[in-house]
């Protein structure tokens, strides 16, 4: 980054607004240290670059402070600089020129490889599947390379032609693909279909600026030709999106014009308010929305707005508590700045952020709002609803905790490595709904895991070695020391034990990652459904016409 785009870059940065006039006077108070501050940084990196012992990378350092002093904000305003701009441009639109596959690094040094192709793309058209280890795009060894650098290599102009190397395990011999490069698009709704007795069903698992148009194409198929009675949006996991294709979901279940959020920033000139501006498709057919604590943003605008219209049920968890509207500005060469310019209210008037990222505790940590500060608003109904943490629902269920042993067989690719050698043995399984792991499957996998000498480090081990450590300084070990060998001896991780105890988690992920290598990404879903308690809650309410209808009513004496 040259002097003058880094300059130019902090002063686009500083004076963002500094054309309303309402602001005047305190920017004008604000000028000498704008100018002298912008003169310190300058001079400092001109002299750091000149007289420092050893070479700097000025581009890597100035970032470096870029993203610390943004890092001060909150996690959504970011610098996007040029070579990065195809990335974030993916997540807005969900197109890229590419493949069409996941891919991962097995470790910090480690080969880079397939882990999940997406249906009807390149990659799996090829014939390529998880677990093929690339060595080569084209004439490039990227054996040495981070996942970051081959999936630059792996994406391109659609229509243009590659050769990838693979290694495939279990073979000696590299294969070679030739590939054609399309313009991917992943769907958003990744399933939709007919649960329990007439029953629609979609699960959308992202925000994009075209996945409006496939909720509602999925809708008007279990409408018109499955005749579904009912309706179940599945928002869990949905981390958010554009805000936009937010507002023209809710539209399609609630009357043109109603107000779905307004939005609210240090500017006046800046406020706006987001109403649905096409007719509705359904206003009356009974609607439950799912949500956890990973549904974010858009997810929150969706759920907690047909909440705030008393047009649909909320079952699940609490949401993240996402209340924080971001826009892009352009930056000096080609970069962007994504800046977080207005909280977001919904019909209620409540704003549903849960962190306050305005008053940092000493140590710089972000403190959540109490629930003993949050405020009542109320629903069109009158039925009371509460800001400050996420929106809540009506029907909370309960997820399991998945044990830490997980975390770490998924991290150290055992799950996959495994399910890779156990798919070459089996051609085909049955369908989604009908497939289910053996004992001795589990058991093998039990095998495998020791057999790699896999091990995992549990949160309760590293308190348990600090708390020795301070029971030793402090002399309580001294003396009878029993009782701290019997709690060491239960803490100490045991893997017979431990796949035994999570006997039940371990076999839903292993059959979740089978049906994934047969089915894609719609078999891992449905084989997620199985057994789904939140998913089963909402069959539940919605077969009870009255308990749904006396869920949404207004409150005696309102």
């Amino acid at each position: 980054m040259q002097r003058k785009g880094l300059i130019g870059w902090i002063c686009a940065l500083l004076c963002v607004g500094s054309l309303f006039p309402a602001q005047a006077q305190e920017k004008k108070d604000n000028h000498f240290e704008v100018s002298k501050n912008l003169e310190i940084f300058n001079s400092l990196v001109k002299e750091m670059e000149m007289f420092y012992v050893d070479t700097i990378d000025v581009e890597k350092t100035v970032r470096r402070g870029i993203d610390a002093m943004l890092g001060g904000l909150d996690p959504y305003t970011e610098y996007i600089p040029e070579q990065e701009m195809g990335d974030f441009k993916q997540l807005v639109t969900g197109e890229y020129g590419g493949i069409g596959a996941y891919i991962r690094q097995r470790n910090e040094k480690g080969n880079v490889m397939i882990i999940e192709p997406f249906e009807g793309m390149p990659a799996a058209e090829a014939g390529l599947k998880a677990g093929d280890v690339i060595l080569a795009i084209d004439t490039t060894k990227v054996s040495s390379f981070t996942n970051d650098k081959v999936s630059e290599l792996l994406k391109g102009v659609p229509n243009s032609k590659m050769t990838l190397t693979i290694q495939r395990p279990g073979e000696k011999k590299p294969r070679k693909f030739d590939i054609i490069r399309k313009q991917v698009q992943i769907n958003q709704v990744t399933w939709y279909g007919v649960r329990g007795d007439s029953v629609g069903y979609i699960y959308l698992k992202s925000f994009t600026d075209k996945c409006a148009q496939e909720v509602k194409d999925a809708f008007l198929d279990l409408r018109d030709n499955h005749h579904v009675k009912s309706l179940i949006l599945d928002l869990r996991n949905n981390g958010g999106g554009v805000l936009e294709s937010a507002v023209q979901i809710v539209s399609m279940f609630v009357p043109k014009g109603s107000v779905v959020l307004s939005t609210k920033s240090k500017h006046a000139q800046m406020d706006r308010t987001y109403r649905t501006s096409s007719e509705p498709i359904d206003t009356v057919m009974p609607l439950a929305v799912l949500i956890n604590g990973n549904s974010a943003s858009a997810a929150e605008i969706v759920s907690g707005s047909l909440q705030d219209m008393d047009r649909a049920v909320l079952i699940g968890q609490r949401s993240y508590g996402k209340g924080l509207v971001q826009s892009t500005r352009d930056l000096p060469y080609n970069g962007s700045l994504k800046v977080t310019i207005s909280k977001y209210y919904i019909p209620s008037g409540r704003c549903i952020q849960q962190l306050d990222y305005t008053h940092r505790k000493a140590d710089g940590s972000v403190a959540a709002i109490p629930d003993s500060l949050t405020k009542v608003f109320y629903t069109a109904k009158g039925r009371p609803v509460r800001d400050g943490g996420g929106v809540r629902p009506e029907f909370e269920v309960k997820e399991d905790k998945l044990p830490t042993m997980m975390y770490y067989l998924a991290v150290d690719t055992v799950f996959c490595d495994f399910v890779t050698n156990w798919v070459q043995q089996h051609p085909t399984i049955p369908p989604v709904e009908e497939f289910s792991i053996s004992d001795a499957d589990f058991e093998a996998f039990k095998a495998y895991a020791k057999e790699k000498g896999f091990t995992y480090d549990r949160q309760s081990e590293k308190v348990l070695k600090n708390l020795k450590e301070v029971a030793e300084f402090e002399g309580y070990l001294e003396g009878d020391s029993t009782w701290f060998k019997t709690l060491e001896t239960k803490l100490t991780p045991n893997l017979d034990r431990d796949f035994d105890r999570f006997k039940k988690e371990v076999t839903r992920m292993l059959e979740s990652e089978i049906v994934k290598r047969y089915y894609y990404q719609k078999g891992e879903l449905l084989a997620s459904l199985k057994d789904d308690k939140v998913l089963e809650k909402a069959l539940e309410v919605l077969a009870n016409r009255a308990l749904y209808q006396q869920t949404l009513s207004t409150p005696e004496g309102k």
